[in-house]
């Protein structure tokens, strides 16, 4: 059976593979939206992959309305998950960076994640996890790489 000219079992094969990976994201930011909101837990990924960046370049990698987005960093400052600091280049410039507290919540993320795919991962045999890293890096090359818009949709 074919749909628009895909097969459509592999079709749905990638669709389910897809729910349960989403599963997986979910699960694994759910412990961290209870402490920050989901655009500050972007903003925290951003800083975690970039190291300090300036106010209005973060602002705009992560979608934000520069106004608005000044007092959500206030919020992350005064919950002690980032920092403002001035540049060494311009006193002028003001760069906002990760406090130890937010790489920690990012990188616990991070560990939640790669733990519970890597449980999944061991309930199969050593056969069965080499055809998922064959697809896997099938896939991904066909794909092509997201934009990091993309990855900040879900916080990644």
């Amino acid at each position: 059976m074919q749909n628009h000219g895909f097969p459509h079992e592999a079709t749905e094969a990638t669709l389910r593979a897809s729910r349960a990976l989403l599963g997986i994201v979910a699960r694994s930011v759910s412990d961290a939206l209870e402490q920050v909101t989901l655009p500050q837990f972007r903003v925290l990924v951003v800083l975690s992959g970039s190291g300090a960046m300036r106010m209005g370049a973060l602002a705009a990698r992560v979608g934000a309305v520069p106004s608005t987005f000044s007092r959500t960093i206030d919020r992350m400052v005064d919950g002690g998950w980032v920092l403002r600091q001035e540049s060494p280049q311009s006193r002028r410039e003001i760069l906002v960076d990760l406090t130890d507290d937010g790489r920690r919540l990012v990188d616990q993320v991070t560990e939640r994640r790669r733990r519970q795919v890597a449980s999944v991962l061991t309930s199969l045999t050593a056969d069965e996890q080499q055809q998922i890293i064959d697809a896997m890096e099938v896939f991904s090359t066909a794909a092509g790489e997201p934009t990091p818009e993309d990855l900040l949709t879900l916080g990644l």
